[in-house]
């Protein structure tokens, strides 16, 4: 049972911007690891869980299943499954590319057109934890494509909206790098200067899906957080 008014008391790392019985999105604040690793920080799944069972008041485990991740130093939109079964079925939709993943980034260095589709070879340096973008393919490299226009221009900085269409490990921030415009404080992607926050200026700012269990088509997003680097665009 769910109390009247039910205050997050996790809203130091996410907020809550669409739930049923099968699914729970969250708008990740920078800095938040997603799923567990050997930092051995509380990572997002389990401050989901948490505020699962302190909502519903229940006595026994949670179930809430990380259907995607984000880099550590991202914000933005996460998907969770309360259910296994929702959980199989999201998996599935993000294998076959069924669904459609929209960033957003601040970029200090003018694209070189306005818009365009970036194609590259990735190869992780998992010592360093950073990828290397080919522009053909190299041993051990995996092919990775991406969209983006720009959609807006402020004094010092240009907004990008990205739509990646492979999910390599730091592709965006790699790719975008590669063309000459590292993600605002992204220092290992060569910006100059870290962003107050220690996050990086690249949001994930909506999804599109198929509901696993109604089945009908389904769009989500996440504001921008606040306060932060994204006040200038005022949106």
């Amino acid at each position: 049972m769910q109390p009247a008014e039910f205050v997050n008391p996790y809203s130091q790392y996410f907020d809550v911007v669409y739930e049923d019985n099968h699914l729970i999105g969250v708008n990740k604040r920078s800095g938040v690891l997603v799923q567990g690793d050997t930092t051995g920080d509380t990572p997002l799944s389990e401050y989901v869980k948490n505020y699962l069972k302190e909502k519903y008041q229940k006595p026994g485990n949670v179930f809430a299943g990380v259907i995607h991740r984000l880099d550590r130093p991202v914000s933005g939109l996460t998907l969770l499954a309360k259910t296994s079964k929702a959980l199989e079925r999201m998996n599935e939709q993000f294998r076959e590319k069924q669904t459609r993943k929209i960033y957003h980034a601040l970029v200090k260095n003018e694209p070189p057109q306005s818009e365009g589709t970036l194609i590259h070879w990735l190869t992780k340096d998992s010592k360093k934890n950073i990828s290397r973008a080919h522009n053909k393919e190299v041993t051990e490299s995996k092919k990775c494509e991406l969209h983006y226009k720009v959609i807006r221009k402020t004094d010092n900085y240009f907004l990008l909206e990205v739509q990646p269409v492979s999910g390599r490990s730091h592709q965006i921030r790699c790719q975008l790098a590669a063309m000459g415009c590292p993600i605002k404080g992204d220092l290992k992607y060569g910006f100059a200067r870290s962003n107050s926050d220690g996050g990086i200026s690249l949001h994930a700012y909506e999804l599109h899906f198929i509901h696993p269990i109604s089945k009908e088509n389904t769009s989500i997003h996440a504001p921008y957080p606040t306060p932060s680097s994204w006040d200038m665009l005022k949106i």
